[in-house]
């Protein structure tokens, strides 16, 4: 969950991030997409709690995220590695502050 002041300025800046509008807005606080059969992405009005929250998404393809979001108007950090080369991971912030960081791992 991502809490956030202005839940249309997010929800068009999410949208831009994972290439299409949200599944559904069960009430007027709140937007939702589905990731995986079992992952969901929620953004709801808080502005008490706005900036706060940090999301991994994970892809199986960094370069060609960044290169997406780019073309969507989004940039990251330039990529870096952890965990002993075993994972390579870029972020960016939304609107409101959240951090959401892109993460591809290795084998």
């Amino acid at each position: 969950m991502a809490p956030v002041t202005d839940l249309p300025r997010a929800t068009t800046w999410y949208t831009h991030l994972l290439g299409r509008p949200a599944d559904t807005h069960p009430m007027p606080s709140l937007a939702e997409w589905q990731l995986t059969p079992d992952t969901w992405l929620q953004l709801f009005h808080s502005p008490e709690h706005a900036g706060s929250t940090l999301i991994n998404i994970g892809v199986p393809d960094l370069d060609s995220a960044l290169a997406e979001l780019a073309e969507r108007g989004l940039e990251a950090d330039t990529p870096q590695e952890g965990a002993g080369g075993t994972v390579r991971f870029a972020a960016l912030h939304d609107p409101e502050g959240n951090r959401v960081t892109l993460i591809e791992g290795r084998v």
